[in-house]
């Protein structure tokens, strides 16, 4: 017996989940409805991506060594990497997905472009699945009916993830991303060389924050909000772009995006033998909206599973199996969301909150914490007494904050 395994959607998480298959010798099938799409993303990657997933130097557009976090009084606290070699990677997705999506497709994965419409369940428990789906491959845009019945299904089709609806597993609440990708000048393009901006108040965001992120010849400037205020983004889009007006000044928009970013875990990861990866699971962390990383890392943790739960594809493992894979997840990252929600909670709240999370940030001892635990994702503890006064600053800057705050 040779498992089957139908992998729905190619960015970072099913791009990764079918590369680890393939590798084991399972038989792997990985659909991607456009194989030119470029998510809107704000596309940061921290350093321990580059080297885990063996990325490429060419699938950095740049090298972020500096971070400007800019406050709602328009405070700026500049934090420099000053170890050798350390940096934020900053991609376009259209070139990360190309080029996983194309290892995976090299090492065997069989890909397909086509647009998963339907996931039949089986009616016994030994039954497959049958996916129904728009075959695009002849260059039609409307596709060719086909179907194909495979054991396993790992949906990896992002947060409106069609393959999460086919097993009921429940709604989140999301955020909406509003990014334009805009050409600037040389001069002005030469002074986010390496670096990255950061701003929080309530003009550019009332719940998250707005950046202006560098990648190859344009800026992506942009923003996020809570669903309850969609409605708003354009506004929020519009604070950005006046609050960095003068860094901005004579760009071109050449693209305008806008996307849905999970806020919490689906109620359902698993069920059955489908499996949900990434954005499809809910993935992303609260406060910084990271999801790449995470994205890739859920999707390989999980295909592992498989691969040693099928022993390499000669079993067809059960519902049971595959939560082994949510079990190490939780285990691993739990308490990272669980941290990186408590911190959106206290610190996005209101802009004299927010003035006092700018003013953290000037210091060296969180600076070196919050990277360490962004670049490699490990957290290592501080002293005692470095956590002491941590926690001092912290308290004394949420004080300060509301005189501070405009």
């Amino acid at each position: 017996m040779v498992l089957r395994v139908a992998v729905v959607g190619s960015g970072p998480a099913g791009s990764s989940a079918a590369e680890t298959l393939v590798k084991a010798g399972i038989e792997t099938y990985l659909f991607e409805r456009k194989l030119d799409n470029a998510k809107p993303c704000g596309g940061a990657i921290p350093l321990c991506m580059v080297s885990e997933f063996e990325l490429p130097p060419e699938i950095v557009d740049r090298r972020v060594r500096k971070m400007k976090m800019i406050s709602p009084s328009n405070v700026e606290v500049d934090i420099n990497l000053i170890n050798e070699g350390e940096y934020i990677g900053m991609c376009r997705r259209e070139v990360l997905d190309g080029f996983l999506r194309q290892r995976a497709a090299r090492l065997g994965a069989q890909l397909i472009n086509g647009t998963v419409y339907a996931l039949e369940l089986p009616q016994t428990s030994g039954a497959p699945y049958t996916l129904h789906y728009a075959d695009h491959s002849n260059g039609n845009s409307v596709g060719e009916n086909k179907s194909l019945q495979v054991d396993l299904v790992i949906g990896a089709d992002g947060a409106n993830s069609r393959v999460a609806k086919a097993i009921e597993a429940g709604d989140y609440n999301y955020a909406i991303a509003f990014q334009e990708r805009i050409r600037l000048p040389a001069d002005k393009m030469a002074y986010y060389q390496d670096l990255a901006e950061m701003y929080v108040g309530d003009d550019v965001s009332p719940d998250f924050y707005a950046w202006v992120f560098p990648k190859y010849d344009h800026v992506a400037v942009g923003t996020g909000t809570m669903k309850v205020n969609k409605m708003r983004i354009k506004d929020l889009q519009a604070g950005i772009r006046a609050r960095a007006a003068e860094r901005i000044a004579g760009g071109q928009i050449i693209k305008v995006e806008a996307h849905p970013i999970p806020e919490h875990p689906r109620p359902v990861r698993v069920r059955g033998r489908v499996a949900l990866v990434g954005d499809a699971a809910g993935t992303v962390t609260k406060s910084s909206g990271e999801g790449i990383y995470f994205a890739a890392k859920s999707a390989r943790m999980c295909a592992e599973t498989i691969v040693e739960t099928s022993n390499s594809g000669q079993r067809i493992p059960s519902e049971a199996d595959l939560k082994l894979y949510l079990k190490r997840w939780d285990k691993r990252y739990g308490t990272t969301y669980l941290v990186l929600d408590l911190l959106q909670r206290v610190f996005y709240r209101s802009d004299a909150t927010r003035e006092a999370f700018v003013e953290m940030c000037s210091d060296k001892d969180v600076q070196r914490l919050t990277f360490d635990s962004y670049l490699y994702k490990t957290v290592v503890p501080a002293n005692p007494l470095v956590q002491m006064k941590i926690t001092a600053k912290t308290f004394g800057s949420l004080l300060r904050g509301h005189a501070l705050a405009p």
